[in-house]
């Protein structure tokens, strides 16, 4: 075997015993640590630190397209993308937070920023990822009940990976090697699966005006954002233009995303069912660093403490996390904490042997 694919193979922390993952004590092991941080006042709204951070995102956008309009004639005004993918991404990430309430009090105003950041500015429909974001959260990484983990382009299990033949069968071979490859396409798969959503049948419950307000702005996005490009610099420049930023903010997202549960504990269809507890702390993983680890992942390091209290405001999720570590070890139940790098280790390493079978085959 290759160093390299050895390296992605390396065995995966060993799963916590079945007591601490099946067997469920009398009452709810929940209800102690949610008294704790209502308690402390770790639910409590932080608007003002989020009306600091939108407001701060805001400006640096605009200072990018004005970056666009000055400099966009030249060749350097290609650099640009890398911070508007930064940029985009901080935008997603409030966007997510106001889809979880965690911004205000009032559902509307709630309602309004997601509408802003996820379909304005990203292109990214609401009600998609809320329907979406929503499953994943009542069931992590269930094969049944969590979208995020339904076969598609990638296989999650083995399972999944049976009688896959053809470009499918090569893609969940070599899906460990292609999966930052193919994160370059995420910033573009969200705004088709939105569009999508927005013209099915089957896409989530909406009222005429709900959906007319959708896609006005999803189209309003992409408007903006061709006549943006299109006006300050030729027609070559746009496209290498959008090209390099909707590539890195695929990949800024899915750096994001991709450690949190994968190569995680699956919830047995047949066994006990788990508790809130955990259900949520067995399927997650965090990843550990200081300030610029948060601000870089938009807080989902934490992503133990998000799925326990998904309304807890992002920046008391760092103070929740020594409550929720020492409640976790008091009764026994394993808490997944690992550094920046080996979370995508532990991750890919989980992919690579899902597709062991078709390889041997």
């Amino acid at each position: 075997m290759p160093q390299a694919f050895a390296v992605l193979a390396a065995p995966l922390p060993a799963p916590p015993p079945a007591a601490a993952r099946g067997t469920q004590r009398t009452g709810s092991e929940f209800t102690p640590l949610l008294r704790t941080v209502k308690e402390q006042g770790l639910l409590e709204r932080r608007t003002g630190w989020y009306v600091l951070g939108i407001t701060a995102n805001l400006l640096a956008l605009a200072a990018v397209a004005v970056g666009l309009v000055v400099f966009g004639h030249s060749w350097w005004s290609l650099l640009l993308a890398v911070p508007l993918a930064v940029l985009s991404a901080r935008a997603g990430f409030f966007a997510h937070d106001a889809g979880h309430a965690q911004i205000g009090a009032d559902k509307r105003k709630d309602r309004l920023i997601q509408l802003l950041h996820a379909n304005l500015l990203l292109g990214m429909s609401q009600e998609w990822w809320n329907d979406k974001h929503n499953r994943h959260h009542a069931n992590p990484n269930h094969e049944e009940k969590d979208p995020d983990v339904a076969p598609d382009v990638l296989v999650f299990s083995q399972h999944q990976a049976e009688g896959r033949t053809g470009f499918r069968g090569w893609l969940a071979r070599h899906q460990a090697w292609l999966f930052f490859p193919l994160t370059t396409l995420e910033g573009l798969a969200l705004k088709v699966y939105g569009f999508q959503a927005l013209f099915s049948k089957d896409g989530p419950r909406q009222t005429r005006r709900e959906r007319l307000v959708e896609g006005g702005l999803l189209f309003a996005h992409v408007a903006g954002y061709a006549t943006l490009l299109l006006t300050t610099m030729s027609v070559g420049q746009a496209v290498v233009f959008a090209l390099i930023h909707q590539m890195l903010l695929g990949v800024h997202l899915g750096m994001a995303f991709a450690p949190n549960h994968k190569g995680m504990e699956v919830p047995d269809p047949d066994g006990e069912p788990w508790g809130h507890l955990r259900r949520q702390v067995l399927t997650s993983r965090n990843i550990r660093g200081g300030a610029l680890t948060d601000w870089f992942l938009g807080g989902l390091n934490y992503q133990v403490e998000h799925h326990l209290f998904p309304n807890m405001p992002r920046p008391h999720l760092r103070l929740a996390q020594p409550l929720v570590r020492a409640h976790c070890r008091a009764l026994g139940i394993r808490y997944t904490e690992t550094g920046f790098v080996d979370s995508y280790r532990q991750a890919l390493g989980h992919l690579h042997q899902v597709g062991e079978p078709l390889r041997a085959a």
